[in-house]
C-alpha cells in the first residue's frame, strides 16, 4: 500500500466518539465542571425505570447503584469493600451484607470471594451479569411502551389527530 492510499483510507475513517472536550461539555454544563471532575457513573435508565419490575426496594437499588459506580470495564468486575459501601449508604456493614444477600437471592448479583496469596481475605468481587441479563429480558417490553408513547406524541402533533379508543381507555385507567 502506498502512502497516498494510506492517506485516502485515513480520510474515510469515521470518528465514533467526539473529542473529550466535547464529550464532557454537556454534563459539565448541567452539573458543573468541578462536580463532573470528581467522576460519574454510567447506568442504563432502564434500571431506574424497572425498579418495581425487578422487585427492588429503594435501599437495594441504592446498593446496586453503588456497585455500578465501581464497575468501569466489562471484564473487570467491581470489588468495593463492605465498609466502603456501608459508609457511602449510611448503613451498617451487616445491613449491606443483608442487602447484597437479597440481591444474590434475586439473581441480580453474584458475590465471588477473593483470597490473598498468604491466605487472607480480600474484598469480594460482585458479578452483575444477572442484573444485565434481567434488564435485557425486560428491554423489549419497555421498548414497546416507549415506542407507543413516541408514536402517540408524534400523532398529537399532526393535524386532525383523534385519540383512538385504545389510547382513551388506557389514559382513563391511569
Amino acid at each position: 500500500m502506498t502512502s497516498d492510499n494510506k492517506d485516502t483510507d485515513q480520510n474515510k475513517v469515521v470518528q465514533l466518539r467526539p473529542p473529550k472536550a466535547k464529550a464532557g461539555l454537556s454534563s459539565e454544563r448541567k452539573w458543573g465542571k468541578k462536580v463532573i471532575d470528581l467522576g460519574f457513573c454510567i447506568v442504563p435508565s432502564l434500571l431506574l425505570r424497572a425498579q418495581q419490575r425487578l422487585g427492588l426496594n429503594p435501599t437495594q437499588l441504592a446498593v446496586l447503584l453503588q456497585l455500578c459506580d465501581f464497575w468501569w470495564e466489562e471484564a473487570r468486575k467491581p470489588h468495593p469493600g463492605v465498609k466502603t459501601l456501608a459508609q457511602r449508604l449510611s448503613l451498617s456493614e451487616r445491613q449491606v451484607r443483608r442487602y447484597i444477600a437479597d440481591l444474590e437471592k434475586a439473581g441480580l448479583v453474584q458475590r465471588i470471594e477473593r483470597h490473598a496469596g498468604h491466605g487472607g481475605k480480600q474484598t469480594n468481587i460482585y458479578d452483575l451479569s444477572g442484573l444485565v441479563k434481567r434488564l435485557k429480558e425486560l428491554e423489549p417490553e419497555f421498548r414497546e411502551v416507549e415506542d407507543d408513547a413516541k408514536a402517540e406524541r408524534k400523532a398529537v402533533t399532526k393535524r386532525g389527530y383523534r385519540r383512538t379508543k385504545k389510547t382513551a381507555v388506557s389514559k382513563n385507567e391511569v
